[in-house]
């Protein structure tokens, strides 16, 4: 007998949107809670970063993970976007270190890797592999989708090996 599900909550951090995405973790068992979006609007900086802190406190208060998985900032060609994206993301550590949780980072590729079986996915195949090992009726949204996933990769310790394959066939290196 599995112990007590462990909830995990997945973040995609942006300046602009923020995706949030929920899962309990039951065994080899996944099982959907929740997930959404943080539109920071238009607002200056100092006022976008606000917004994510207070919407991931909401979050982390209405849905009480115990575990918090977040996307690691890639190097842009456009400096200004990367220190964009990392004080977002900051925020979303501050969030989840501020709710005494602990959190573990993934690269893209990592998550790409646990969630698709192949580390350069694209947006689509990562909605479509979410949406199948969820067992979604709909496709969550790109950024919704991205969150889930990093919440999936920290559920099987970032790696595919771990990720249970039943029911789906494995082509060119890719889970179908």
């Amino acid at each position: 007998m599995a112990g007590p599900a462990l909830r995990i909550l997945g973040i995609d951090p942006g300046l602009r949107v923020t995706g949030f995405g929920i899962i309990e973790k039951n065994g080899a068992s996944l099982v959907y809670v929740a997930s959404g979006c943080i539109k920071s609007g238009e607002a200056d900086l100092p006022g976008r970063l606000r917004m994510i802190l207070m919407n991931l406190r909401e979050v982390i208060e209405t849905h009480r993970p115990q575990q918090i998985a977040l996307e690691k900032v890639f190097v842009n060609v456009n400096p200004a976007s990367t220190l964009a994206l990392g004080q977002a993301r900051g925020t979303a550590i501050c969030a989840a270190v501020d709710a005494g949780l602990p959190v573990s980072e993934y690269t893209a590729l990592q998550v790409k890797q646990a969630v698709v079986g192949n580390g350069h996915a694209t947006k689509d195949q990562v909605q479509h592999m979410v949406k199948r090992l969820l067992r979604l009726a709909g496709s969550p949204s790109s950024d919704a989708a991205d969150a889930l996933a990093c919440a999936i990769c920290h559920a099987h310790g970032g790696q595919l090996g771990r990720l249970s394959t039943r029911g789906f066939r494995v082509k060119r290196g890719r889970l179908v």
